[in-house]
């Protein structure tokens, strides 16, 4: 994979929301931060819009989306929230000018549709990232937050996790990929399904019933997702909820008997996903994976 150019004092960060609704209070807050970074801040018409669920009808999330991908004076875009919304214009959006003049896409969530759109089909990586709620006076100051800023910038990113009792140890190097587990399900059978062989699954999620994270595990399984990874790491699953007749296994031991049989690394904990503290991750790019009795680190190869 390529990578877009990193950012640089006076770069140009455009903020969309293709998905759900977000107000404008909410990303108000963000553009500040940015620009106290240093950052120009271009705002599209679906920040503050609002169409039934969405931020604007598909047309329009689509229009909005379209002008940062084509507009070379956009260095980076970040999304406003995920939610739902990406499916039902990904197949209509044009990537040829943005193939010539890639751009960082920043976001997780139901952003795993683009994320995996143009892993697929473009080769260029993109960050799973906080979006704009995660922007608060008491998060700037957080390493999560900064770790935003440090990816958007080149700078070096390497992570830790506590140790697991379902961790599995071992060492492996390969492209990082994944997020949202429910869109990574989704997505597959269509051209923007995930590849992950030979490479170093990521997965998350919030507010599933366990029932459906076995389902959705095993729709990873039963398409192959599994059998060739370099290793797994999981991170937050959040909300979870259970049915009155109790599924009878944790989250971890749901995740763990679908990979148990395989032989790679396996990183439970790991600091990122639907939960305040969200550590940026650069997808489409080698990292190296490390799980010992202590602990995990992941970090990016420069």
């Amino acid at each position: 994979m390529i990578h877009p150019p990193y950012l640089s004092q006076g770069s140009t960060i455009g903020i969309t929301c293709p998905a759900g609704y977000v107000s404008a209070e909410r990303v108000r807050f963000a553009v500040t931060t940015l620009q106290g970074h240093g950052y120009n801040v271009v705002v599209g018409d679906t920040v503050g819009s609002e169409y039934h669920y969405f931020s604007g009808n598909d047309d329009a999330r689509l229009q909005d989306l379209q002008c940062m991908l084509d507009d070379d004076g956009i260095d980076a875009i970040l999304m406003g929230r995920g939610g739902y919304g990406m499916s039902r214009i990904i197949d209509r959006l044009d990537f040829s000018r943005f193939k010539n003049n890639p751009k960082w896409i920043c976001g997780f969530s139901d952003i795993t549709v683009l994320h995996n759109h143009i892993h697929a089909t473009l080769g260029i990586a993109t960050l799973h990232s906080p979006m704009c709620a995660a922007f608060k006076p008491d998060t700037i100051e957080t390493d999560y937050i900064k770790s935003f800023f440090d990816a958007i910038t080149g700078k070096v990113l390497n992570y830790k996790a506590p140790a697991s009792p379902f961790n599995r140890n071992g060492h492996t190097e390969g492209l990082i990929t994944g997020g949202n587990l429910a869109i990574l399900a989704h997505l597959t059978g269509s051209v923007s399904e995930v590849d992950t062989d030979g490479k170093i699954l990521f997965i998350e999620d919030i507010g599933e019933h366990l029932y459906n994270i076995d389902r959705l595990m095993l729709n990873l399984k039963r398409a192959g997702k599994f059998d060739k990874l370099a290793g797994l790491v999981v991170g937050s699953f959040t909300d979870l909820q259970d049915t009155e007749r109790p599924f009878g296994q944790t989250i971890e031991e749901i995740i763990w008997d679908k990979v148990i049989e395989y032989d790679y690394p396996v990183c439970f904990n790991f600091p990122c996903g639907h939960q305040d503290v969200n550590f940026t991750l650069t997808l489409g790019m080698q990292h190296n994976l490390s799980v010992t009795k202590d602990g995990s680190t992941l970090s990016l190869i420069k």
